[in-house]
């Protein structure tokens, strides 16, 4: 496998950013999946397929020297019905929102209260990401936002289990997506 164009650690959607081309004015950028990408990405999110992959994005400084990558994603998935296993279709449309900082700056370190959990103004950005060199890889954030609105249990719509099954509430909760994102970032 060559690797000496992209070593962004082979995302399956990658549209690169130049950090030194982003301005305080918000740049617009559209960024589409093509089909090769769209396989790519089925393959790694286990669906039957990504029918399109799209997002409108702006991109701009954020404090001294981070990037700020705001937008939306729209998304139209096959996935199998957990039920039935026929083919059942999601749209998704997932607003996206993060800072990104250069490693080693003090905004990558965000406050945290005695018990160690972080602080973060709930109307604000996410927490930042960080990004080493000039590129920050806006494709692989936009397909990290759509893995995680993807839904783990697609149902046709009437399909129900047989039996029961009981349920805690346990399924509902999001796996936390920094725990998603740490497997990804295999470089």
């Amino acid at each position: 496998m060559s690797s000496h164009h992209k070593h962004a650690g082979d995302a399956a959607f990658s549209y690169l950013v130049k950090v030194g081309h982003v301005s305080a004015n918000p740049v617009q950028v559209h960024v589409e999946a093509d089909e090769r990408e769209r396989r790519a990405l089925a393959a790694l999110w286990n669906v039957e397929a990504v029918e399109s992959l799209g997002a409108d994005l702006q991109i701009a400084r954020w404090k001294k020297d981070g990037i700020r990558i705001k937008g939306r994603v729209k998304a139209e998935l096959v996935q199998a019905c957990v039920v039935t296993l026929e083919p059942v279709v999601s749209q998704i449309d997932q607003e996206i929102d993060q800072v990104f900082v250069p490693e080693g700056s003090r905004l990558s370190r965000i406050l945290t209260n005695e018990a160690g959990e972080m602080i973060l103004d709930p109307e604000g950005p996410d927490m930042p990401e960080t990004f080493t060199g000039d590129t920050i890889d806006a494709g692989a954030l936009v397909s990290e936002f759509t893995a995680l609105a993807i839904d783990p249990y697609p149902r046709k719509a009437g399909a129900a289990f047989d039996g029961h099954v009981e349920d805690n509430g346990e399924s509902d909760r999001k796996p936390s997506p920094f725990a998603v994102l740490k497997d990804w970032k295999k470089e």
